[in-house]
């Protein structure tokens, strides 16, 4: 025999007896059509729960969320949290559902008409990927972003300062050995220049990247622009940075540390701000200028054009021979990079 199957449908007074009525004889239909009205409560049930999260603000915090999850880089995760909770305010309420291509368009014009292309680019791209999840959780029907591609003006490219004349360089690296500022910001931007890295990668710089005896240093995927290790040989001079700086204290894990603390990074402008405080102004150099002035100085000398993108870390696009560049140039990076420390030293010597 078949066990019997009460359905609630709330206690009285919050369901009053006519609402009663109405939800039993529902049921009597559901039931006379061949269905199960228990079940069918709570399909509804869980169709409410999802309506419920169904604003724009909600369904990018659950973005967000796996954007943390996969682990991506401090400094995407910010450009993404100020990309939801601040450029894309006003559309926060919204059902997602509801959000037409239009008010995007309509935000991200706003940013544009401000100056900001490239804001206004990357901000689409945060909305975008906020709506394919919408769309693969059942929240949303598309993704209207991607009729609006061609609706935003084209990001202006600027290449950032760099100084590329070889006699300049050499007054620069003689003005920073001048430089009175904090000797460890001072040896950062040379380690730096030596290694021909981001800044980024050069503050985050920790003790257990580095194999002193191989004079190597491994960047792992988690801190490359790129998302794979990246390893540099290091010259004599940029071991020597190196084996200077090395704070011998436990706890004390990085190489550059802030002038506040030895256990926090130096802030993302310690570099910029140095320059302006050595007297060069933005549009003549700026620290990401210097794998710039690396390559160009290089490639003028002769040195293979190959060989100096595998040490800029530049992403080849064809896999094959990226795979290959990897496994075959370590010799040849070697060899580079003492060139490049021997060039640097008789730069500032000139």
């Amino acid at each position: 025999m078949g066990k019997e199957r009460l359905l609630s449908h709330g206690q009285y007074p919050e369901v009053s007896l006519a609402e009663a009525r109405k939800l039993r004889d529902a049921a009597k239909k559901t039931l006379s059509a061949g269905g199960d009205p228990s079940v069918q409560k709570r399909l509804e049930r869980i169709e409410a729960e999802t309506q419920a999260r169904n604003t724009f603000l909600l369904v990018a915090e659950e973005y967000l969320q796996m954007a943390y999850d996969r682990e991506l880089a401090d400094a995407t995760m910010r450009k993404k949290v100020w990309h939801v909770y601040t450029l894309a305010a006003e559309l926060h309420h919204r059902p997602i559902r509801e959000i037409t291509a239009a008010e995007v368009l309509h935000v991200l014009k706003r940013i544009e008409h401000s100056g900001r292309r490239e804001t206004a680019k990357k901000l689409r791209g945060t909305i975008s990927a906020i709506f394919r999840h919408a769309v693969v959780t059942l929240r949303a029907d598309n993704d209207p972003t991607q009729v609006i591609k061609g609706s935003l003006l084209p990001v202006k490219v600027t290449n950032r300062a760099a100084i590329t004349d070889e006699m300049q360089f050499g007054q620069f690296l003689r003005d920073l050995d001048d430089y009175s500022g904090a000797g460890v910001i001072k040896d950062a931007i040379l380690f730096q220049i030596l290694t021909m890295t981001r800044p980024g990668e050069v503050r985050g710089a920790r003790q257990q990247e580095f194999d002193l005896e191989e004079r190597k240093w491994t960047i792992p995927a988690e801190r490359m622009k790129m998302r794979r290790d990246h390893i540099v040989p290091l010259s004599d001079q940029a071991l020597a940075i190196v084996q200077r700086d090395w704070i011998d204290v436990k706890g004390v894990y990085l190489i550059f540390p802030s002038l506040n603390s030895n256990r926090k990074q130096l802030s993302e402008n310690a570099f910029n701000s140095a320059l302006r405080r050595m007297g060069y102004s933005k549009d003549e150099v700026t620290a990401h200028g210097f794998r710039s002035t690396a390559s160009t100085i290089l490639n003028n000398r002769g040195y293979d054009p190959d060989v100096i993108e595998a040490a800029l870390a530049h992403q080849d696009k064809n896999a094959i021979r990226r795979t290959y560049n990897r496994a075959t140039y370590w010799d040849q990076r070697l060899e580079l990079m003492q060139a490049w420390g021997k060039i640097c030293d008789g730069a500032k010597a000139t």
